[in-house]
């Protein structure tokens, strides 16, 4: 839950360093300005690896990634703004247990993952893969690839996890004519996405009702390894695993016998419990699996989204008030 934040003027600039990385590589001087405003005249530092424990020990405010000996590091630090929306890197036990405010991307991110999950979801049902991988030879194999296509219209799609992911994942389903049920940790009734939102006590409810099973939940200890054996054999042996969000989530080698022996249909997959998979991953080899390399987090809007919000939290920040996108550092989301 999002709280209020000590405000009031300090007689020195607050300090502001940022951190680039793979979603933010770079912040164009048009930003750094309005960041110097929304922060009241801050001192705002790009900093790099080298400088990185120098620059953060008087920093009031971090934009980016903070390892543990940068946070020790930290004398007067407040409030860390994640350039991601999953944060379990950050929840070492200093952070975790610590006074310092995380907020993160959560709730930015929904639409260009459920974009990408619908993609690789395509490319199973549709058998794109197959023509693809096939190449011009394809065509000499139509009527098996016409045998195993398969239309969504009708089918229900079990969302684990609803949040901004979950929600974006529900109304695309709708789009495609599905039906759409879900699972939260603290579900709340009304929603128009979905038939249902049911509650942790009805995982296998979800999966044995579900054709295609969404993965959209945060990595905490209560999810790390949910999708072990048990639950693949819960699911329908026509149903997909659709994973776009942590791939700790799923047990690597539990997946890989639910595929070979037919308890599920496919997964359709942009993260794996080890990332880079290995090479000698089974998963490779599985022709009823489509991977991309944790890439479903791109877009042209991200890093404006994620910009705008810190934005309006330096104003919040300064006025006392509660911050967008808070993470609970003890559930972890």
């Amino acid at each position: 839950m999002s709280r209020p934040v000590q405000g009031g003027t300090s007689p020195l600039p607050m300090k502001i360093v940022i951190f680039p990385g793979l979603t933010l590589p770079r912040v164009a001087e048009a930003d750094l300005q309005r960041i110097r405003r929304a922060g009241g005249g801050a001192d705002v530092v790009v900093s790099n690896p080298d400088s990185a424990l120098t620059d953060i020990v008087d920093a009031d405010v971090v934009l980016g990634f903070v390892t543990r000996p940068m946070y020790c590091a930290a004398k007067k630090l407040r409030w860390v703004h994640a350039i991601a929306s999953g944060v379990d890197s950050f929840l070492y036990d200093e952070f975790r247990l610590g006074d310092v405010i995380l907020t993160s991307e959560k709730g930015l991110v929904g639409e260009h993952l459920a974009d990408h999950a619908f993609g690789l979801l395509l490319m199973l049902t549709r058998q794109l893969a197959t023509a693809l991988r096939l190449g011009p030879d394809a065509w000499n194999h139509r009527p098996a690839i016409r045998a195993d296509e398969i239309e969504l219209t009708g089918s229900t799609m079990g969302i684990f996890g609803f949040g901004g992911t979950g929600r974006a994942m529900a109304r695309r389903a709708v789009a495609f004519g599905m039906r759409c049920i879900a699972l939260d940790r603290d579900p709340v009734p009304g929603s128009t996405e979905v038939d249902s939102v049911m509650g942790p006590g009805d995982f296998d409810d979800l999966l044995k009702r579900a054709d295609v099973v969404a993965v959209c939940c945060p990595l905490t200890p209560e999810t790390r390894g949910k999708f072990d054996t048990c639950a693949f054999a819960s699911m329908k042996s026509s149903a997909i695993l659709l994973n776009v969000t942590r791939g700790e989530v799923m047990v690597e080698d539990d997946l890989v016998l639910a595929l070979e022996s037919g308890a599920i249909r496919g997964a359709a997959l942009d993260v794996a419990p080890t990332e880079p998979l290995p090479g000698e991953s089974r998963l490779w080899e599985l022709p009823q699996v489509v991977m991309s390399p944790h890439t479903a987090g791109a877009s042209q809007f991200r890093t404006q989204r994620n910009l705008d919000r810190f934005v309006r939290n330096l104003e919040r920040l300064r006025r006392g008030e509660a911050l967008e996108g808070e993470i609970d550092k003890n559930l972890g989301y």
